[in-house]
């Protein structure tokens, strides 16, 4: 470890509070649309959404569920791309042409941030104590070469 502990502990304590500030903004505006499942079909149909009840029910179970997943730190690369790409959808049906202050500039972020949380989301998490971390695997030793 080349790093000293303490900061290793405060990049992680400051990528467990994005990643929770993050999350619940997702959770907070998918849940307005589970709410109204009709409304926001019908929402996206005018914006032109393909298959419109499908987008909904997509929108709302990406942006809980990922949003979630964002939170608890499970399946973070999977989370981060799900919802850098619902921002990529959003913009594409909704923010088209918008300035990027007062039009696109929350999409962007969202979606930046949580594709960069996806992929560098701290040692605080579910994902940290599974199989695939990368923390197990940077543990073992190296097999000598033969």
């Amino acid at each position: 470890m080349t790093e000293p502990l303490s900061k290793l502990r405060i990049s992680d304590v400051t990528a467990l509070l994005a990643r929770v500030v993050v999350g619940t903004v997702f959770i907070a505006h998918g849940l307005p649309k589970a709410a109204d499942l009709q409304g926001t079909t019908a929402g996206f149909e005018a914006l032109g959404v393909p298959f419109p009840q499908l987008g909904a029910l997509l929108a709302v179970g990406i942006e809980v569920g990922a949003g979630i997943a964002l939170i608890v730190g499970f399946a973070l690369p999977a989370a981060g791309v799900l919802l850098a790409l619902m921002m990529g959808g959003a913009y594409f049906f909704a923010h088209v042409g918008d300035p990027l202050v007062g039009g696109f500039e929350l999409l962007l972020i969202l979606g930046v941030s949580a594709l960069a949380l996806g992929f560098s989301g701290g040692r605080y998490s579910v994902d940290s104590v599974m199989p695939w971390s990368r923390d197990h695997s940077e543990k073992k030793a190296p097999t000598p070469a033969a």
